[in-house]
């Protein structure tokens, strides 16, 4: 660069008219967006506390969270851009059309957002909760404005699009503070019947985590082809669930063991005849 061109640059009038108020407009620009980001975190932080303080379900706090501040980024983003200059109410009209076109091409996201409005106003269930939905089975972690985190059994993380629950059958397991367990058990058409119930009953009495109301019902189900089958249906509380249905499945296998109570598996007899 030489002489003359460093004199262009340095002209006081070309400092004064442009760089100097662009230079402030710029800097003011920056401070906006950077002071206002962090005004909308303290805003939308205060917001979360007050909805606390009103024992709002938390995933309702979260949601509610991330809309907020989406919107106060927005209205400090157009601040800043006012700031420089910009045309903010033709740049406002510019947005709504091109939203109408992105609403167009985006319609999938807003039938995520739209369910997960719906998912959040009607709480078929919340966080923490086991479901069952869109073919997922796991602990609900949190509701998002376009897709709901689930936790499985073995600690997998997954992630499903709201539109795909709402749309669907939705299994709460959570929801009841008791569960019935469902079991059936076979034995030997040769075998006791009114032996092998006492047994039962008698795991059900060892097990002080089934109630007793609802009382534990143990009924003949079925004369099968190779068993004669009886359904076992205790009542727990929803969080021993599996834990009592893997010791009780385990307790009467041992029980019938020790007294004699087969479980037959099915089987097939063939008859073998020599043709002279």
């Amino acid at each position: 660069m030489n002489q003359e061109q460093i004199g262009q640059l340095l002209d006081p009038e070309l400092i004064n008219t442009y760089l100097i108020p662009w230079g402030i407009r710029i800097a003011l620009a920056l401070a906006i967006f950077v002071i206002g980001r962090w005004i909308a975190k303290v805003v939308v932080r205060f917001a979360e506390r007050m909805m606390g303080k009103a024992r709002l379900d938390d995933m309702l706090i979260a949601f509610l969270g991330n809309i907020l501040y989406t919107v106060l980024l927005l209205v400090v983003v157009i601040a800043a851009l006012d700031q420089l200059g910009v045309q903010t109410t033709s740049l406002l009209a510019v947005f709504g059309a091109a939203g109408l076109a992105i609403g167009l091409a985006l319609k999938d996201s807003l039938a995520n957002f739209s369910s997960g409005v719906m998912l959040i106003i009607f709480r078929p269930f919340k966080a923490g909760d086991l479901i069952e939905a869109a073919g997922i089975t796991g602990i609900v972690e949190e509701v998002r404005i376009f897709n709901t985190l689930f936790r499985t059994a073995d600690n997998r993380e997954i992630i499903v699009p709201n539109s795909h629950i709402y749309a669907g059958p939705i299994v709460n397991v959570s929801a009841r503070p008791t569960r019935r367990i469902d079991m059936v058990f076979g034995i030997g058409y040769e075998d006791d019947i009114k032996k092998a119930r006492q047994l039962i009953e008698a795991a059900f009495a060892a097990d002080e985590r089934i109630l007793k109301d609802p009382a534990p019902a143990v009924a003949m189900a079925e004369l099968a082809d190779s068993s004669v089958n009886f359904n076992v249906r205790p009542w727990v509380k929803s969080e021993d669930y599996w834990a009592v249905r893997s010791d009780l499945m385990e307790r009467i296998k041992l029980s019938f063991d020790e007294n004699g109570i087969s479980i037959p598996y099915p089987q097939q007899d063939v008859y073998m005849h020599n043709v002279a």
